[in-house]
């Protein structure tokens, strides 16, 4: 068997992610809430909890909400990223319930994002 190239795995990557985020399928939007231990320990599930009520209060079902291990900035905990279909993600930190309604409003809904309570724009791989 022949090795994967780094093609080979971009074209699996971007296969993957038209299936859960694009501008034509079932989400708009992906909200991951980090939640290791550093960020469970900071928070994360009240952020989660946070997420989940805003979907709900206004009766949001375009936004694929998960969580992931820790994204190795423990002292920023807790944090989340946002994509969209064909933006750059946008990492949040030190959020707590009241900054999430904001993120909520301006970003998720507005698709605005909230530069004071963001790291940084981008991921962590080239695009």
């Amino acid at each position: 068997m022949s090795k994967l190239t780094i093609e080979d795995l971009q074209k699996i990557r971007e296969k993957s992610k038209g299936g859960i985020l694009s501008e034509d399928g079932p989400y708009k939007a992906k909200v991951t809430v980090h939640m290791g231990t550093c960020g469970i320990a900071a928070g994360a599930r009240h952020i989660m909890s946070a997420l989940m009520k805003e979907l709900e209060d206004k009766d949001v079902n375009d936004v694929f909400l998960t969580t992931s291990g820790c994204a190795g900035l423990c002292s920023h905990e807790p944090m989340a990223t946002i994509e969209f279909a064909g933006k750059i993600p946008v990492k949040y930190i030190d959020l707590t319930p009241e900054k999430v309604k904001a993120i909520f409003e301006r970003h998720i809904m507005g698709k605005e994002p909230v530069m004071e309570y963001a790291l940084a724009v981008g991921s962590e791989r080239a695009i």
